[in-house]
């Protein structure tokens, strides 16, 4: 009897530390449900990086690709949209410490970055190009021991390093900053996504003095970043992406931005589709 009263409360004790496990699980709900509750989803966005985002002059508000995108995500769960002016390096920081529920900030899908968040399907099909001096070289491969430009935390910093070991690659927090490198002659070429580079070069005053070279020195998928486990936000968030191109809303977003009658020009290659 003894012993059998022993082994009942060995049992209770494993119980008690068994469900105290569980707790932390059973109490947190998932990120899907906290939008809701809340009535807002935060989403980290460029405030410097034109077409996708930037701030428009006339109303102070950030505008851009990936804004509508934003806006129509949040649409669809029924919250209010707040956004979270992010740069390259600070997406991932912001979604991880809980200050952001997405990142819709032209972020390309890698197996590097698969690691630490999860993607939703891609919404944007991009490759990376040269912003070059108009009477430079034409040629990649002219480039390769050059003082070349990219923005910090961007597979573009990446693709240089790998492609152009010899290169000299000069970080930069945004875009506009390495294009004011290229202008001072600090750099002899930036890179970034080729749409980015079609909307920079479209709003420079100066832009007859620059020119994109036509070949690409990768392709990129970009995606929405979500935090890692939070499988009903990605379904929900991919289920949208593709109600969106069913609708035509997708192509229009794209039109508004990328359209003949934008600023930066470029047709279509790329329909959402599902994984």
């Amino acid at each position: 009897m003894a012993y059998f009263r022993q082994n009942s409360r060995l049992t209770r004790a494993a119980g008690a530390l068994l469900m105290l496990s569980l707790a932390p699980l059973a109490a947190r709900a998932d990120q899907l449900a906290d939008i809701k509750r809340a009535g807002v989803v935060r989403v980290a966005t460029f405030d410097a990086n034109p077409p996708f985002g930037a701030i428009d002059a006339k109303t102070h508000r950030i505008v851009g690709y990936d804004v509508d995108f934003a806006r129509a995500i949040a649409d669809a769960l029924g919250v209010k949209l707040a956004l979270v002016p992010t740069n390259p390096a600070n997406r991932i920081p912001l979604l991880q410490s809980g200050k952001a529920d997405l990142i819709i900030a032209d972020i390309t899908i890698t197996p590097e970055q698969a690691q630490v968040i999860d993607f939703s399907t891609p919404y944007f099909v991009t490759g990376q190009q040269f912003l070059v001096p108009a009477a430079s070289s034409d040629k990649l491969e002219d480039y390769a021991s050059a003082r070349i430009g990219a923005v910090k935390g961007t597979t573009g910093e990446q693709a240089l390093h790998h492609r152009f070991p010899n290169a000299r690659v000069l970080a930069y927090d945004d875009i506009p900053l390495a294009l004011s490198a290229l202008r001072n002659g600090n750099v002899k070429a930036i890179t970034q996504d080729s749409t980015i580079l079609t909307g920079l070069l479209a709003g420079a005053p100066d832009k007859a003095n620059y020119k994109i070279l036509p070949a690409l020195l990768s392709e990129e998928q970009i995606g929405i970043g979500v935090k890692k486990g939070e499988g009903a936000l990605l379904n929900a968030v991919n289920q949208q992406l593709i109600a969106l191109e069913h609708s035509g809303e997708a192509q229009r977003i794209y039109n508004s931005w990328f359209g003949p009658q934008s600023p930066a020009p470029q047709p279509r290659s790329f329909t959402i589709t599902s994984h």
